[in-house]
């Protein structure tokens, strides 16, 4: 498996921790409709599932898995302005080689297009919450390309989510790349 670059390992963990198995199918892209059986109006306006969990209350661990799904679709799609919202400013990011990143240089990586996600299989998502502090460690195959170089490997991540002034905000995250058997 060839080395994964700071950049690379920065937008697999994004992904990473991210789980995508419990997506439901409104989290691939569209909204569900703004309507309810009790009162059968539309406001004409879908809501994510970040907003549908806030409005509609639901626990800490049910709010994080809501915002990592919306962080694997937008990193699969792309879409900036998921990390632009939910990552703190003072956001840290540690890379499999030891790297560290912010915020700024995570987003411009995944703007430029200088970070592409091809797929992100989450195959373990553990949320543990305390007050308003919640972590998340996953292992996750992801397979994409760097500055036009194609990575691919198996990787834990941990990312650490605080509530601030009511909203979830991811505040560091670091990936360890797995090694291969035998190894």
């Amino acid at each position: 498996m060839k080395t994964l670059g700071g950049l690379t390992i920065s937008a697999l963990v994004g992904s990473l921790i991210l789980g995508v198995g419990v997506l439901p199918a409104w989290g691939q892209g569209g909204n569900p409709p703004a309507s309810t059986k009790e009162s059968g109006q539309t406001s004409g306006k879908g809501v994510t599932a970040v907003e549908q969990t806030y409005k509609g209350g639901g626990n800490a661990e049910e709010q994080i898995k809501a915002l990592t799904t919306q962080l694997v679709q937008a990193e699969l799609k792309g879409d900036t302005s998921f990390l632009e919202k939910y990552y703190a400013d003072d956001c840290w990011i540690t890379h499999g080689d030891g790297k560290l990143t912010t915020k700024g240089e995570e987003v411009a990586s995944l703007k430029s297009g200088a970070t592409k996600y091809e797929s992100v299989d989450v195959r373990d998502q553990k949320i543990r919450t305390y007050g308003d502090t919640a972590i998340v460690n996953s292992e996750t195959s992801v397979k994409g390309t760097v500055n036009g170089k194609p990575y691919s490997g198996d990787v834990r991540t941990t990312r650490v989510w605080v509530k601030q002034k009511g909203n979830w905000k991811a505040v560091t995250f670091q990936v360890t790349r797995v090694a291969p058997s035998g190894q």
